[in-house]
């Protein structure tokens, strides 16, 4: 008979949806249910917490019973001892006793983590690094988005650190041209190499503004002096940024998420730049793109109740 307390159940919640997945195991995580429904955050934060409350209610009638416990991924940094989250870009969830709220109406444990950390842990158990790097203990997964992020998993687990903020590279300093950062520091990585810092770089030395793909293309048919800088800037920075990490962590292998993470040059001019800045006479880490996309976020959360 099946044992059922093998079972991974994980939720993502994001700023437009909140999914739901149930994994057979961690060692054969094949899918058994999954779903999503709209977040709706514009209706407050009660309303989210019924739209969770109603996709797990939605799991247990397709599956026949009530999990012990369920992963969770979050946006912005989760206070553990606390089970607040900070720093969110859905506003209404900041400083509120989500997990305590949440596992109260459940009567589940929940298991809280990151978007960055889960898509870390998710492309170890699931992903490119199970594929490619079956034996590797250290992974640091990378998020360029939007933002910038990053999750450390060793042997399996996730480093949340004792405040909640383990990999979160995002948030150091990398260099002035940034500006000023809305966590109240100036130069952070993340005001560097987010899409958006991009394309604000690209609009202030050209003057017209366009999205990073078009800057993109525009550096790869040579016509555009600005697109070309502003990629240069990308590349360089990526491995300044990036090797710092690898001088304090020396992880066995790098995944690179989100958005800007599709910028081919990142593989190899920003490698290159990586070389140069790392405390060693080469580099042999893996840079890897990811393998599940999307799916990445509700995955590694299920993946957090192992």
């Amino acid at each position: 008979m099946k044992d059922l307390n093998t079972n991974l159940w994980g939720i993502d919640l994001g700023g437009t949806k909140v999914e739901g997945v149930i994994l057979n195991s961690a060692g054969k995580p094949d899918v058994l249910f999954r779903d999503r429904v709209p977040t709706e955050s514009s209706k407050g934060y009660d309303h989210i917490l019924d739209q969770i409350q109603f996709l797990v209610e939605k799991m247990e009638r397709a599956i026949g019973y009530k999990p012990a416990k369920i992963g969770i991924g979050t946006p912005g940094t989760v206070e553990l001892e606390l089970g607040t989250i900070k720093n969110s870009n859905t506003a209404c969830l900041n400083d509120r006793l989500f997990r305590q709220e949440l596992e109260a109406r459940l009567g589940v444990e929940l298991i809280m983590a990151n978007d960055a950390n889960c898509f870390a842990l998710a492309e170890t158990n699931m992903g490119i690094v199970r594929e490619k790097y079956p034996d590797a203990k250290v992974i640091f997964g990378v998020i360029m988005g939007t933002g910038v992020g990053g999750g450390v998993v060793v042997e399996g687990k996730i480093i949340n650190g004792l405040h909640g903020i383990g990999g979160e590279w995002g948030h150091n300093f990398l260099d002035e041209s940034g500006g000023s950062c809305y966590c109240g520091k100036s130069g952070c990585v993340e005001m560097v190499l987010c899409g958006p810092a991009l394309e604000k770089f690209y609009h202030s030395t050209s003057g017209v503004a366009k999205s990073l793909r078009e800057i993109y293309l525009l550096s790869k048919s040579g016509q555009d002096e600005f697109a070309s800088l502003t990629m240069r800037r990308l590349t360089h920075f990526f491995g300044l940024a990036l090797s710092v990490v690898v001088n304090i962590l020396d992880p066995d292998v790098i995944v690179i998420g989100g958005g800007v993470g599709n910028i081919d040059i990142i593989y190899t001019e920003g490698v290159e730049s990586l070389k140069k800045y790392i405390f060693n006479n080469r580099l042999d880490t893996p840079i890897l793109k990811p393998k599940l996309g999307d799916s990445a976020g509700v995955f590694g959360a299920a993946f957090l109740t192992n």
